[in-house]
């Protein structure tokens, strides 16, 4: 095998799957890229970006965490919810920010929920504007 082998999961659907030359991904200790012959790693995906290289193709996706299995040149990732950069509703996504914005306002809301989905609204917004 001289290429990866990529599968990610949603609770919804099988996202992804096929083979590929790289995968970048965010973990909660940072970006890490995973290349052929890359050493086992089992780690939590942070709120953040996909990038999946194959070839000259690059493709990225908005990734709401989870986490990611390497092993073999065997990648799984599996995740709450991935959208890729070309789906992603920005006004949909705005407006959830804002509304995640305004219950971090409100003083007896559950701030830790609040920030989580103010951060998979950004997240969100900068994948579908292409801010990485």
């Amino acid at each position: 095998m001289n290429r990866l082998y990529l599968k990610v999961v949603t609770p919804d659907k099988l996202f992804f799957e096929g083979e590929i030359d790289m995968l970048v991904a965010r973990t909660i200790e940072g970006d890490v890229g995973i290349l052929l012959n890359h050493s086992p790693l089992v780690t939590i995906l942070d709120i953040g970006r996909l990038v999946i290289k194959d070839g000259d193709e690059r493709k990225i996706a908005a990734c709401a965490g989870g986490y990611i299995d390497v092993r073999n040149n065997n990648i799984t990732v599996v995740s709450d919810a991935c959208e890729w950069e070309d789906e992603i509703d920005i006004n949909r996504a705005q407006r959830a920010k804002e509304r995640a914005s305004k219950r971090l306002e409100d003083k007896g809301t559950d701030t830790f929920k609040a920030e989580l989905a103010l951060k998979k609204a950004i997240n969100r917004i900068n994948v579908g504007n292409k801010n990485y």
